[in-house]
């Protein structure tokens, strides 16, 4: 054999080694990279899950801490386990909790659909807006999270208070003569829920109109459509993704929403998250608060599930 088809021999081999170490490495950063979120995933969401909903199973008793053991070894050799189901059965028996999550869902979902209302011109009016002009809107979008949550919705009691801002400008134009009872009603909780959530709304909303192709628009103005049918026809439906994205984002932490309640509310609003507060802390009935905020996590993410699922079956069709 030629010294020349040798060397091409050993090129070719050291190529092939080369290609098989580069895919090794690849698919060993893969699993790397795939890992890491299942990893994140196990310790920050399926432990505590576990936690609580082992919690829930157990009996309440005066001890630190305030629940039975699941599992219990007899004389040494047996292993007993011991499952609870009374506090599910209490919660469903005592109208009390059926109220709270019926008014907490209504809360999160009218909140939502005003949320929708408010973001969903703003975020149009960012994507038609000037790159200058956008990149100040959504810079005032992103400013409220720069401060602190409870510093902003306390902003908003002294703003609703009978001596506030808004009924002293209220008495002052002569709408009113009396101040108007805004603080620790339903009215203040929906106000403070959609100024809260509102970014949540707009980002998604707005992520999703900016990849809209404009052009869609220009022919359908060319065919002869109105600025409103073009509206539902074409701009609604192909930004229906960021419509539920958003709600979503604005509906599930509203649902088990305590501060906003607590503080706007006082005790003339109840939801599911003031409800968990008092059980876990006054109460102390650890095992009852733990079956609560399983009920809800499983009336949260049911009805997301179901969603995914039909919306993996739509895109298997298309």
């Amino acid at each position: 054999m030629s010294p020349f088809k040798k060397e091409k021999i050993q090129t070719k081999n050291l190529r092939h080694y080369a290609t098989l170490s580069g895919d090794k490495l690849q698919s060993k950063w893969k699993t790397i990279v795939i890992f890491i979120p299942f990893a994140w995933l196990l310790l920050f969401f399926l432990t505590p899950f576990f936690i609580v909903a082992k919690i829930s199973l157990a009996e309440l008793v005066i001890t630190s801490p305030p629940f039975s053991k699941m599992i219990e070894w007899v004389d040494g050799s047996v292993i007993t386990i011991r499952l609870v189901f009374d506090n599910f059965i209490y919660i469903f028996d005592d109208p009390l909790y059926a109220r709270t999550y019926l008014n907490s869902v209504k809360i999160a979902l009218i909140s939502t659909f005003f949320a929708l209302l408010i973001g969903y011109p703003i975020a149009y009016a960012i994507v038609r807006s000037k790159p200058v002009t956008k990149q100040l809107l959504l810079f005032a979008i992103i400013l409220p999270f720069w401060t602190s949550f409870l510093l902003r919705v306390y902003a908003w009691m002294g703003l609703l208070a009978d001596q506030g801002t808004i009924n002293n400008i209220l008495i002052y134009l002569g709408i009113t003569e009396t101040p108007i009872r805004l603080l620790y009603t339903e009215f203040a909780v929906y106000i403070g829920i959609v100024y809260t959530y509102l970014p949540f709304m707009i980002l998604p909303l707005y992520a999703n109109m900016e990849k809209l192709d404009s052009s869609l628009n220009e022919a359908a103005a060319d065919l002869g459509s109105g600025p409103i049918n073009t509206f539902f026809k074409i701009t609604l439906p192909l930004s229906m993704p960021g419509i539920i994205a958003g709600s979503l984002l604005v509906f599930i932490p509203a649902t088990g929403e305590y501060v906003i309640p607590d503080l706007l509310g006082g005790g003339n609003v109840q939801m599911i998250g003031r409800q968990l507060y008092n059980e876990f802390a006054r109460n102390i009935d650890w095992p009852v608060a733990s079956a609560v905020a399983i009920v809800l996590l499983l009336l949260l993410v049911l009805p997301m599930a179901i969603y995914q699922h039909y919306q993996a079956k739509a895109a298997e069709v298309k």
